[in-house]
């Protein structure tokens, strides 16, 4: 049942997955979830402001996990750490911002508080009367007596995600990031070492680890920058180097979930798979009936090419060619975070062109009601985004970005496209083949 506005209710649990949904719509603008770490009222300091640009908070109690489409709806997903929030903050404010249009045109707006462990939903309210409002408080969880408690707020501002920042104290940057200078020769890479350990899990930022025997400078504090960017079937191509994007790691995440086709999905994963469709509202078969694997195809400009995947343990390397690392193989989906890889962005001027693309490795025969999300997160520029098509092919893999570097700008194109594999012919070389990269494939296997 939805809460009043203004209402509260406690919350028992040590962690929760804080949910802002909604209906997509034509027209509609999208939606965006953040969280701000108050203390008296205001935030410490620019760190305290968790969202898409800055996506973990430091002492790592509310994380920006990300967008998840849902059949007809999607979500995007915030995770706090009740337990681990520090003694000094006072409220986790849970706001919402439109990109695009006002949230008077956002079908079924809502928030709702879940359990992190069970699922169990502990809170919900829906806003209903939204209007020209760009940016909407809609609730918060602040401390009584000694625990947790949860208000619906439903608060709108016409000055939209700057305006609400500012007003608790957030400082934020004008205009986009400055673009990096390109360095006047390619780097000379440094002899080939071990792959470079995992990034953190639940940090959809990346950074590169620096190579053994040096240590990481000191970041520079700087103003909190708000934009992003969404690729669309009009406009799928973006310039990271004129988003100022073009340097230091770029994190590659894939996340999926079921959608809407629960009954096409039960005959084809059977009963046990469906019963994954739990708390995160992802596909998250327990026996790993679903393995996606995020890959990358790519090309350097001596004319080295190859593969980037988790088959054959081909994980790549982050300080020496092909500057590409796979994070993890999420054999069932029941990661948050999803699947995910780096590319090292300090290198960009030996790519010629990297594919990133995902084939199904075991678990369903083609992409048929699964839904994914695609998010590029440079370390120093704007997100860049998009959501795949419904798939209507038995394809096994599909394209999904192709950067390039031409011109002297690192460009990020579009593709959504799925392919369908000819009898015999693997996902892998199937996408070799459509885009023309010529490699020699022989068969592999986890």
């Amino acid at each position: 049942m939805s809460m009043l506005k203004g209402g509260n209710v406690p919350v028992p649990a040590p962690a929760v997955r804080v949910e802002l949904g909604w209906r997509p719509a034509p027209g509609a603008p999208d939606v965006d979830a953040s969280a701000l770490l108050l203390v008296s009222g205001r935030v410490r300091d620019d760190a305290d402001f968790v969202f898409y640009n800055q996506p973990a908070h430091a002492s790592g109690a509310v994380r920006h996990e990300g967008k998840r489409p849902a059949g007809g709806a999607m979500t995007d997903t915030l995770r706090v750490d009740l337990a681990a929030v520090e003694p000094a903050v006072e409220t986790v404010v849970l706001a919402a911002s439109a990109d695009g249009g006002s949230f008077g045109a956002v079908p079924g707006l809502y928030v709702r508080v879940l359990d992190a462990g069970s699922g169990a939903e502990l809170a919900r309210f829906d806003s209903r009367d939204a209007g020209t409002e760009t940016a909407f408080v809609l609730g918060e969880l602040y401390r009584r007596q000694g625990g947790w408690k949860f208000r619906a707020v439903g608060q709108g501002y016409a000055t939209g995600l700057a305006g609400l920042a500012t007003d608790f104290g957030i400082s934020v940057a004008d205009g986009p990031a400055p673009a990096p200078q390109l360095p006047a020769a390619p780097p000379i890479a440094p002899p080939p070492v071990a792959p470079a350990p995992p990034l953190p899990t639940g940090q959809p930022v990346a950074s590169i680890p620096p190579p053994p025997g040096q240590s990481a400078p000191a970041p520079a504090p700087a103003p909190v920058r708000l934009t992003k960017v969404t690729l669309t079937k009009d406009a799928p191509a973006v310039s990271l180097t004129k988003q100022g994007g073009a340097s230091g790691a770029m994190r590659v995440n894939l996340n999926w979930s079921a959608g809407g086709a629960g009954k096409r999905l039960g005959k084809k994963f059977g009963r046990k798979a469906m019963e994954a469709l739990g708390a995160r509202g992802a596909l998250l078969p327990p026996s790993g009936d679903l393995d996606l694997d995020l890959c990358a195809l790519y090309e350097l400009t001596d004319g080295t090419a190859g593969v980037v995947h988790p088959l054959a343990q081909a994980f790549g390397d982050l300080h020496a060619p092909p500057y590409i690392q796979l994070d993890r193989d999420d054999r069932t989906g029941a990661v948050a975070t999803g699947e995910n890889l780096t590319i090292n962005l300090d290198h960009q001027a030996r790519f010629r062109r990297i594919l990133i693309f995902v084939t199904i490795y075991s678990g369903a025969r083609s992409f048929e009601g699964l839904d994914a999300t695609v998010t590029l997160q440079p370390q120093h520029g704007a997100p860049v985004e998009f959501t795949l098509d419904a798939c209507t092919v038995p394809a096994t893999v599909c394209a999904l970005a192709l950067i390039t570097h031409t011109g002297g700008e690192l460009v990020v194109q579009r593709e959504a496209r799925y392919l369908v594999p000819a009898p015999g012919v693997s996902p892998q070389r199937t996408v070799d083949h459509a885009y023309g990269w010529g490699l020699n494939w022989s068969p592999a296997s986890k």
